[in-house]
């Protein structure tokens, strides 16, 4: 009698020891790498959907204090997307350096440079964490699944 309640399980190169999981339009829980083999003892509970496997694989660029994260997002066998990260390394309150990231990606996403993020909306002065990217990770799969969804009509 129950609906269920989408659940992602989730994990970050740059956090090798961490597991993300994330709920649908709730928190992000962060545990350490096992919480993968408590998920497959889990399994009476949980339904699996191994099919909806989507990644972002890619390389780590430094320039000076920021770090860019260009990554093809891929479902299954084939490209779907890119993903581009990029981080202001000595600011941890993203309100404080917003403007800085903007600028820094218009210099090379010219129009493409996407707006603030819906994660900063409730996060006004608190420091980011390792979640709130993968939120965004999330939210960036999320609209690329909903793409996949969409039927393509005939080009004139």
């Amino acid at each position: 009698g129950q609906t269920g309640k989408l659940m992602y399980v989730m994990h970050n190169s740059e956090y090798p020891l961490s597991c993300f999981a994330l709920f649908e339009n709730g928190p992000c829980l962060v545990a350490d790498a096992n919480f993968d083999t408590l998920m497959v003892k889990l399994k009476g509970f949980f339904q699996n959907a191994k099919a909806n496997k989507i990644e972002s694989r890619g390389t780590r660029y430094q320039y000076c204090d920021f770090l860019v994260k260009l990554g093809t997002v891929t479902m299954g066998p084939s490209a779907r997307g890119i993903s581009v990260e990029v981080e202001y390394c000595p600011c941890v309150i993203p309100n404080d350096c917003w403007n800085l990231l903007m600028e820094f990606m218009q210099s090379f996403m010219g129009s493409h440079t996407p707006g603030i993020p819906s994660v900063f909306g409730s996060k006004h002065d608190s420091t980011y964490s390792p979640g709130d990217t993968m939120v965004q990770y999330m939210e960036l799969f999320n609209k690329i699944r909903k793409q996949q969804q969409v039927p393509v009509a005939g080009i004139r």
